[in-house]
């Protein structure tokens, strides 16, 4: 079983493809989810009927503002795909290609936005890249707020090691 925090050597493994988030995506995302927790912050201060509400809206607004700050931290980093594995800029890997049984991009995968799913031969420890992974059981989504063409060469990349890895 590969540990999600594994993390390959600097320099080991040329980097083949790089997703990182879309700008325009992070900034709107980013906006939305600051921008509803000061709303809601700013309602709980001014409009609330009794002290329960203004408890209950200042908390979800908090809430809502430390999601953007996990986001934020989240799409700051970048996925890399090596011959080897698929893994964070910052090293994490994420799963290494001889553990990936196939790849499924079709309109019914539950995958994330502009992204694919990995399903895997070994249940894979859970972890979450705000916007740009996350792993659950065998299966791994990855996209979110990366742009379309990044995901997709990458997948295209992944789909073709897995061809040549099953003709060998």
């Amino acid at each position: 079983m590969t540990d999600i925090s594994q993390t390959m050597q600097p320099g080991v493994g040329d980097v083949l493809a790089t997703a990182k988030a879309s700008p325009a995506r992070r900034g709107v995302g980013l906006l939305a989810l600051a921008g509803l927790g000061v709303v809601l912050i700013y309602s709980a201060l001014t409009r609330s009927p009794d002290l329960g509400w203004q408890i209950a809206l200042a908390a979800i607004g908090l809430g809502f503002i430390a999601i953007a700050e996990l986001m934020r931290r989240s799409t700051a980093s970048a996925l890399e795909l090596t011959d080897d594995a698929l893994r964070d800029a910052d090293g994490r890997v994420i799963v290494r290609m001889d553990e990936i049984e196939r790849i499924d991009q079709g309109a019914f995968a539950v995958k994330p936005s502009n992204g694919f799913l990995l399903k895997t031969n070994r249940r894979v420890p859970r972890g979450w890249r705000l916007g740009l992974w996350w792993s659950l059981g065998r299966r791994i989504g990855v996209g979110g707020m990366t742009p379309a063409n990044e995901t997709k060469l990458i997948a295209e990349m992944i789909r073709a090691k897995l061809a040549e890895r099953d003709a060998a």
